[in-house]
């Protein structure tokens, strides 16, 4: 296990998420009146709360709170707001807009609410909640980073302990996965269950707030990589649950916990072209990227 001795030194040293969402001044200033007003105008709390499991856990039916969570959480942790927009996903899609509105999240909102839909432009939203997720993911051998690079993110290990079997062997897992468009991955079916038949070891893990040991402990980081680089590319996550207790390898909000079948982390491709996952971990650096096809 990495000491968190020297937390914020290492947090600089160890993080590079390209243009991590954490650093935009949106989502470290409370959001004003406008701004919430155009996030309520594309918010479905039926839908946010159907959406993502932890979440209702936590509030409920308790539409209010719902949409506290988007503005102050779910927005910068790149959730769907609705069936039809993600305001990240959206961002990402359009360089123009880009371009008019920079950082100011809401413009985008209303964009869409004004203009976006009636243009016919995507809204990068997940779709319906009660449809079947299907996983289709085909895996290649690529060495090289390949196509578009969308998002990417590299955190570090200790590679003496291990841990970093764990690591390692889940990296190589998803190493190679192509998700065409409007197909699912799961990350917890793609790194195989976490057996020793399966080649993981014994590791420490976060069980309930406590830290003990298990088969597998240390895939969370790679989970959590990887969704650090969806952040990055606008890649809503349609299932992620937070840990128990703080990770030293990555802020608060953008780690990714898997637990045997209960927890996973789980998106659908909203691009119209394949996206392809490349990892790789090698002497205590673990990197993933994201690119399009």
């Amino acid at each position: 296990m990495i000491k968190r001795k020297n937390w914020t030194k290492k947090m600089l040293a160890v993080v590079a998420c390209a243009g991590l969402l954490m650093t935009n001044p949106a989502f470290t200033e409370a959001a004003t009146a406008a701004e919430r007003s155009a996030y309520q105008a594309v918010f479905d709390a039926d839908y946010y709360r159907s959406a993502y499991p932890d979440v209702a856990a936590a509030f409920g039916n308790n539409k209010a709170a719902l949409f506290n969570h988007f503005v102050n959480y779910g927005l910068r942790e790149g959730r769907s707001c609705s069936a039809d927009f993600n305001p990240q996903a959206y961002r990402a899609k359009y360089a123009d807009l880009q371009q008019a509105f920079g950082d100011d999240m809401a413009a985008y909102c209303r964009h869409y609410v004004t203009c976006g839909k009636a243009e016919g432009r995507d809204g990068g939203g997940t779709g319906s909640v009660s449809a079947a997720t299907v996983t289709d993911a085909a895996t290649t051998d690529t060495a090289t980073v390949q196509g578009n690079v969308i998002g990417t993110c590299t955190t570090e290990y200790d590679a003496t302990v291990p841990r970093a079997v764990n690591v390692e062997l889940a990296a190589a897992r998803i190493n190679g996965v192509v998700v065409q468009p409007g197909k699912s991955f799961s990350f917890s079916s793609t790194i195989l269950p976490r057996t020793s038949a399966n080649g993981y070891v014994v590791a420490p893990i976060y069980i309930s707030g406590t830290v003990g040991t298990g088969t597998g402990g240390g895939v969370c980081q790679v989970s959590s990589t990887l969704y650090a680089a969806m952040l990055h590319a606008g890649l809503p996550a349609t299932e992620r649950y937070p840990h128990s207790l703080p990770v030293i390898y990555l802020p608060a909000g953008y780690d990714a916990a898997i637990a045997g079948t209960s927890k996973d982390l789980k998106f659908t491709n909203t691009f119209s072209q394949p996206l392809l996952i490349q990892a790789s971990a090698s002497g205590g650096v673990l990197t993933v990227t994201l690119s399009l096809q």
